[in-house]
């Protein structure tokens, strides 16, 4: 049976008087905080959040007058238009939209709203995306959902905020959101969450959690300074396999698990429990709310309130090789999506079967333009594409690291269980060759050929195993423990350490926020070196993350010898 927790979550103890679970107990709190403060609440809603509900909610505070904001955007067919260069044609890739929410508020009818409250002494609730910049509410709540959440609700026929699309593919809907609803969001969160008054947990529409905003700032100082993790999601993919369902307690779901975000906070989530009420947030209100503390002084001046590491699985023991691929430069992706880094990354061998394989550079004698005719001939429906003729094919054994700078060609194959390592940037893989496959929605999976040959590095056979295959070095080894550097390569800015232990080790945070992985063992426990934290568990295979505040930690083997893969910054 796995130890393997799917919902790790963090207590926050004396609490219980700032928690309200429930319509009946927030509007009760609400109605108690309008009736101090005044008689304008705003309610603002992440783009997701089921905001119907939310009327009901002002309909028990007998609310008098609402202003819905999605009144107050501009049309959709202006917006369609404005944002043509940002959407593009393509179904998973935009630009970067660095604008604000303001951009698409109708002037005018924001004026005659303000006017409006102004003007009428009513009770007003002011609804939706936007809130917070109407008015300077007497009363601010912030409503949130997470961002799987948001695409699973995609799939089920939501629309975008700033589109009227139901029927949309849901990658063009996944595409509209990371590009450009998201990005503005989180910009108006990170303002909103200065002066709100409640957080409320939208998650599940028919059971808000609301916490009041002082008990939401203590959640955050709290993960900021401790050992935390955050909670994973899994989704079924053509080429999945079955290792999950078996050692992570999944168990079978019709169809093979591809992979999981196990630590990777734009998508991920963090769950509390309140006096024994829980609640999830996005993991992005961490980073947004507490950065220096959780990333690091040098950390954060580089890349801002944005967590730069993630650790995902991809599984495919059971199940088909993943698509051959290739990720851009840093200054393709720069030039041609608006992103400011790219998604630089690396395969460690979690689990392998005798075949269990990787692909990896390019052969000695591969001619790249006749390579990339021959994808283009393949994925036009001509003859299957012959990878191994182009693209080394190397054997992965268990602790196995490969490293993947971008431009260099690569998927794992079958029967291979990794721990992807990789730089956040997570969308921007070029897939090359699919095998011919069609997606779980009976559709062709997206082929990125004509960005893909821009970017391919010319890295051979000799230098792939040279630089990029089990680049290990001891750094120290005692008694205690083995301390090893794996990777990632000098063109990444990711450094990882693998950590054998017997009995404990004591570990530096390098001044940069830590992302780890239990490897090898089933436990292993992070100590506070200061006593300012409690002793945190972890079992095996999953990710955790310490924040750089904590600055130094140890590691102890309460129960045989483990392995720890640790990631940081190299700054």
């Amino acid at each position: 049976m796995s130890d393997y927790d799917r919902k790790p979550t963090k207590h926050i103890p004396e609490c219980r008087l700032n928690v309200f679970s429930g319509i009946d107990k927030i509007t009760r709190e609400l109605g108690k905080a309008l009736h101090r403060k005044g008689r304008v609440i705003a309610l603002e809603c992440y783009p997701g959040v089921d905001v119907d509900t939310v009327f009901s909610l002002c309909d028990k505070l007998r609310i008098e007058r609402i202003i819905d904001t999605r009144n107050l955007f501009k049309d959709y067919d202006y917006i369609q238009e404005y944002l043509r260069a940002f959407l593009t044609d393509d179904r998973v890739f935009g630009r970067m939209y660095y604008g604000a929410l303001d951009d698409f508020l109708d002037e005018n009818a924001v004026v005659e709203a303000k006017q409006e409250i102004v003007e009428d002494e009513s009770v007003f609730a002011v609804v939706g995306t936007g809130a917070s910049l109407v008015i300077d509410a007497d009363v601010l709540v912030y409503l949130d959902i997470n961002r799987w959440e948001i695409q699973l609700r995609y799939r089920k026929g939501m629309p975008n905020l700033l589109t009227h699309n139901p029927d949309e593919d849901t990658l063009r809907k996944i595409k509209q959101g990371y590009f450009v609803e998201w990005r503005i969001a989180d910009k108006l969160k990170q303002m909103a969450f200065k002066s709100m008054d409640y957080f409320i947990d939208m998650n599940v529409s028919e059971s808000p959690v609301m916490i009041n905003s002082e008990l939401f700032r203590k959640a955050l100082r709290m993960d900021s300074s401790e050992p935390f993790r955050l909670v994973p999601y899994f989704d079924p993919g053509v080429w999945g396999g079955h290792w999950m369902e078996e050692h992570l307690g999944l168990g079978r779901n019709g169809s093979n698990y591809a992979w999981s975000f196990d630590g990777v906070p734009e998508e991920d989530s963090l769950r509390f429990d309140f006096d024994g009420v829980s609640l999830e947030m996005p993991a992005m209100n961490l980073v947004l709310s507490e950065p220096i503390a959780l990333l690091g002084c040098k950390v954060y001046s580089r890349f801002g309130a944005e967590f730069p590491i993630r650790f995902d699985f991809l599984d495919t023991m059971g199940g088909e090789n993943l698509s051959l691929q290739v990720h851009p430069s840093t200054e393709y992706i720069h030039r041609t999506f608006g992103m400011a880094y790219t998604q630089d990354e690396s395969y460690y061998i979690l689990d392998a079967a005798e075949d269990s394989c990787v692909y990896l550079g390019l052969t000695e004698d591969c001619d790249i333009p006749r390579m990339i005719a021959d994808l283009k001939d393949a994925n036009d429906g001509g003859r299957a594409f012959d990878a191994e003729k182009y693209v080394n094919v190397f054997p992965a054994r268990k602790h196995d690291h490969f490293l993947i700078p971008a431009g260099t060609c690569h998927c794992s194959g079958r029967n291979t269980m990794v721990l992807e390592i990789s730089a956040t940037p997570y969308i921007f893989t070029f897939k090359l060759w699919d095998w011919g496959r069609l997606g779980l929605d009976g559709r062709p999976r997206p082929v990125h050929v004509d960005h893909g040959q821009h970017v391919i590095a010319d890295r051979r056979t000799s230098w792939v195993k040279e630089n990029l295959i089990n680049q290990e070095r001891t750094i120290v080894e005692t008694d205690s423990y083995k301390e090893e550097h794996t990777g990632l390569h000098e063109l990444e800015f990711i450094e990882t350490r693998r950590f054998s232990i017997w009995s404990e080790v004591r570990i530096s945070c390098h001044d940069s926020v830590n992302v780890l992985n239990l490897v090898e063992g089933d436990m292993c426990i992070v100590q506070s070196v200061d006593g300012s934290f409690s002793d945190y568990v972890v079992h095996y295979a999953e990710t955790f993350i310490v924040p750089a505040s904590v600055r130094e930690y140890r590691i102890k083997a309460d129960m045989g010898p483990v392995k720890v893969i640790q990631a940081y910054v190299r700054v």
